[in-house]
């Protein structure tokens, strides 16, 4: 006899009293992140922004996610940086652009609510967004039992800034003789994963709690160090040099992301070893026996961020950058000819 008992949306997989819990206990969290031009509150339908101090502001925007990043986080059970990772990249891809970061929006579509994990997640969202000086505006939280898999989630973020028109980074005044200034990361980033979960955990066969004595780190230490932010070292670069173009240096690498801001006739020329390469790269190589072309097109291979700048302002913004504790490198120069970049592996 088939069952009659009367059905529940927890039944189903969804439990609003854990998602009820989660709110409470991510509300004062998001709070830490407010600015002044915030007129809502956790819990609205949409989150409220005054847009103020700009004559002719131009919006700037970007949507991303921390991709298979995840995978490690979810071995480690450790979710308190992903959710920085995320506000660092978004807020890396606009501040390019000359605009300062104003909201954050995320979205985390997960198996099962756990409250806890919840929370852990917004702590790193809200790390991220103090780091960068926007305001945690609002967030989505999908219990989604038949898409996700026991214990995993996505998260996916989207920020939104604002520049003066005048003031707004192309790359178009791009021109031969400028010059490149390699800014470094801090390893992987968030780009490069598959590769490097494939290689460490299926190749190797390592665990997330592998110590690596050439890391002086764990796997799952060594991966999940965050995405560096930018943003504070560029908006106050912005103010003392005429920067002419950024690029952030995500999948593709060097190649395919300085690219991006070159004007036609220009050409990216990439002086190879003229920075520092963190061990975690040459080690996954090894260990990976990937060639050179492939590292230099999956990951960013110790350079987060490419600022170009007029010969006369490199000393200006050498000395800017140090003063925001940027490790930086000049890296090489634009010349003359078929849009591109080269000096890398390719």
């Amino acid at each position: 006899m088939a069952d009659k008992n009367p059905l529940t949306y927890a039944d189903a997989g969804v439990s609003f009293e854990a998602e009820t819990e989660a709110i409470a206990r991510l509300k004062k969290l998001v709070q830490t992140t407010y600015r002044p031009e915030v007129l809502s509150d956790v819990g609205t339908f949409g989150g409220l922004f005054a847009l103020q101090k700009y004559q002719e502001p131009v919006l700037v925007s970007s949507t991303d996610s921390v991709g298979t990043k995840l995978k490690v986080a979810f071995k480690a059970e450790r979710h308190d940086t992903v959710g920085f990772d995320i506000v660092a990249h978004c807020g890396n891809d606009i501040v390019v652009q000359g605009a300062e970061p104003l909201f954050f929006l995320d979205y985390i579509g997960i198996n099962k609510v756990v409250p806890t994990v919840i929370e852990e997640i917004v702590t790193g969202l809200s790390s991220g967004c103090r780091e960068i000086g926007c305001a945690l505006i609002g967030g989505e939280i999908a219990e989604l039992s038949d898409l996700y898999a026991p214990g995993e989630y996505d998260l996916v973020g989207t920020v939104v800034g604002a520049a003066e028109k005048a003031d707004v980074i192309t790359g178009e005044r791009i021109t031969p003789g400028d010059q490149l200034i390699g800014l470094a990361s801090m390893g992987l980033h968030t780009n490069g994963f598959s590769l490097a979960r494939r290689i460490l955990f299926d190749r190797c066969n390592y665990s997330v709690d592998t110590y690596l004595p050439d890391l002086s780190a764990t796997v799952g230490d060594a991966l999940l160090a965050t995405h560096k932010s930018y943003v504070k070292s560029i908006l106050s670069l912005r103010n003392v040099c005429d920067i002419k173009g950024i690029a952030h240096i995500t999948g593709g690498g060097l190649p395919a992301n300085v690219v991006r801001i070159l004007p036609d006739g220009c050409v990216a020329h990439i002086q190879s070893g003229t920075w520092e390469i963190p061990p975690i790269f040459p080690f996954l190589q090894a260990k990976g026996d990937v060639e050179a072309p492939e590292m230099y097109k999956v990951f960013n291979m110790g350079i987060g961020m490419v600022v170009v700048v007029a010969p006369d302002s490199v000393n200006t913004a050498l000395k800017s950058l140090k003063a925001s504790d940027e490790s930086t490198y000049l890296i090489g120069e634009v010349v003359a000819g078929e849009k591109g970049v080269q000096g890398v592996p390719s």
